[in-house]
């Protein structure tokens, strides 16, 4: 499923350390993002008013910036004006989406030593006016990657990095087998994620998601975990093998990207809903009631 262009962003403004046109946005060739992918990131859906999530991204932007130990991190409110500049300057509302980006900054000269950096984080704030990116009434396909998602032996996924070689190779596969994403396992063997979104499964009224091991505890994957509760959907984090999706009454996966959406098919087999399940439905129109309640209302 490939993202498609919307010709309104051709005039935007994008914040990097400042506002300035889309043809002007530029970060330095000696910036860490550019030197060794070295950023972390977060995206942030904009909904009728409302920037969804936005502290519990800060939050894990914040954390993640904390974990790689950059120096002179912007502070909360200081990120928060960057986003709400951004997004009243190109008057968007609604239907949009940001892409929060914190760099460790320009280095004086090129290369790995953080202590080169000495001139502070770069933050851009990149808003699009960007729908949904999966079709979540007709669902997705999923391929099983042969590569295995990261784990905390190498690079801990709760890092929230920019460094997504490890998902773009298993996207790659996913495009060649015309799939729409593709499904990782973990060192072991188990499921852990797909490339871009958690993965979730439900069986005989049971709600299963992997264990946080080698995948993102991903802000919307807690979301729907405390939803769940609320509807006394019972709900199990565990190890989950590949077996056990394909028979699966309902697959999806959820993200900021792309919400909650149905899978219909991994490796050629089709999720056939035995057990003619609604949990998906019920957890999808609940979604719909928290936009307020974790939103940050816009203050333009």
């Amino acid at each position: 499923m490939l993202q498609q262009y919307d010709p309104r962003n051709a005039e935007i403004k994008v914040w990097v350390n400042g506002l300035c046109s889309r043809q002007d946005a530029r970060v330095s060739v000696f910036d860490s993002a550019v030197q060794g992918g070295d950023a972390v990131w977060e995206g942030i859906r904009i909904y009728h008013g409302y920037a969804f999530m936005l502290e519990q991204h800060i939050d894990r932007l914040q954390e993640s910036a904390h974990a790689l130990a950059f120096a002179h991190v912007p502070t909360r409110e200081e990120i928060k004006e960057a986003v709400f500049a951004t997004l009243q300057a190109n008057r968007m509302k609604d239907n949009a989406h940001i892409r929060l980006t914190l760099t460790r900054g320009e280095k004086i000269t090129s290369g790995m030593d953080p202590r080169l950096n000495q001139k502070g984080c770069t933050l851009i704030v990149l808003a699009e006016h960007k729908p949904p990116v999966y079709d979540n009434s007709a669902g997705i396909r999923l391929i099983t990657s042969g590569i295995r998602r990261n784990n905390p032996q190498f690079l801990d996924s709760k890092i929230h990095h920019n460094n997504l070689l490890n998902n773009i190779l298993a996207k790659i596969e996913a495009n060649v087998a015309g799939a729409d994403d593709a499904l990782m396992l973990d060192g072991q063997g188990f499921v852990a994620e797909t490339n871009a979104t958690n993965l979730f499964m439900v069986k005989k009224g049971i709600l299963y998601t992997p264990l946080p091991d080698a995948c993102l505890p991903g802000i919307t994957r807690k979301l729907v975990l405390e939803m769940a509760a609320e509807l006394k959907i019972p709900a199990m984090e565990k190890n989950v093998s590949l077996t056990e999706f394909y028979n699966a009454d309902e697959v999806f996966a959820t993200g900021t990207m792309g919400e909650l959406t149905p899978v219909q098919e991994i490796d050629g087999r089709k999720i056939l809903n035995r057990s003619q399940s609604e949990v998906l439905n019920k957890l999808k129109q609940h979604f719909t009631t928290k936009i307020e309640v974790y939103g940050v209302k816009l203050p333009f």
